[in-house]
């Protein structure tokens, strides 16, 4: 299937992916609305935004440049340091700046 996407093709594939999106949001709240929220539950849904973290930054770490290998460095040193989020983001974008400037 192809749309074409001069004219108005690109509109509908913007919504198409508006409607996708929204369906997926709103469908992971319906079926959530039937689970009860235990201790179990509860440390699951935890542990899965670290692990979509790591999913997310392992490909980086391996195939990346030296720039973001030391930024992602940086970043998990100095929120280990500091247990803060932004300076920690903070410290990894600067060190991948001056890094990919040298």
């Amino acid at each position: 299937m192809n749309i074409e996407t001069a004219g108005s093709g690109t509109f509908i594939i913007i919504l198409i992916m508006a409607v996708v999106t929204l369906a997926t949001r709103w469908g992971g709240v319906f079926v959530m609305s039937f689970v009860p929220i235990n201790y179990r539950v509860q440390q699951f849904i935890n542990a899965m935004s670290g692990s979509v973290l790591v999913a997310v930054l392992t490909p980086l770490a391996v195939s990346g440049d030296n720039g973001a290998r030391l930024a992602l460095l940086s970043t998990a040193l100095v929120m280990l340091w500091l247990k803060k989020p932004l300076p920690a983001i903070a410290a990894g974008i600067v060190v991948a700046a001056l890094v990919r400037a040298m």
